[in-house]
């Protein structure tokens, strides 16, 4: 065989691993909407591509997801409740670019539900549990790991601003 003919089959075989290579770093960004199911957890927010000339976005149901445009056409999908609901793309003359399906799941981190009745306390124990607020829990125990959230929010607004003046 003639060693060009070699190098030549051996710079094609190089160059279609480096294309499949390619295709499948891209799998993942791609099957994100593929079946056009955009899923994403509760509290925690997803990068979609979407076409570039996206003007106008709508939301199906806001209490399950709030979906944000960026330049570009990225959008960021933000869970907040469980379900699912759509987003609708369109552009400025109102035509549908695309209608896809988002669905909010439960959380991945390790959550423990502790049962007091019929009311509900979510601690995430990753590796020593803390409270966590999760929608359904118990609305004495809702409300006061929000008031405490709420009170050291202030707390450090306040100490970062009396510190700047």
């Amino acid at each position: 065989m003639n060693k060009s003919v070699k190098r030549a089959d051996l710079r094609a075989v190089l160059l279609s691993g480096t294309i499949g290579i390619g295709l499948l770093c891209a799998l993942p960004a791609m099957a994100e909407t593929a079946n056009g199911i955009i899923a994403v957890n509760v509290d925690q927010a997803k990068l979609v591509r979407f076409p570039a000339r996206i003007a106008t976005i709508v939301v199906g149901n806001p209490l399950i997801a709030d979906v944000t445009l960026q330049p570009g056409g990225i959008i960021v999908v933000t869970g907040k409740g469980y379900g699912a609901t759509n987003v609708i793309a369109m552009d400025r003359a109102g035509e549908v670019l695309l209608d896809r399906v988002i669905q909010v799941e439960g959380p991945t981190d390790q959550v423990v539900t502790i049962y007091r009745g019929v009311d509900r306390e979510s601690y995430s124990c990753t590796p020593l549990c803390q409270r966590r607020v999760t929608l359904g829990d118990g609305e004495g125990y809702f409300k006061s790991a929000m008031d405490q959230a709420g009170s050291l929010n202030t707390q450090a607004t306040g100490a970062s601003g009396a510190r700047t003046n």
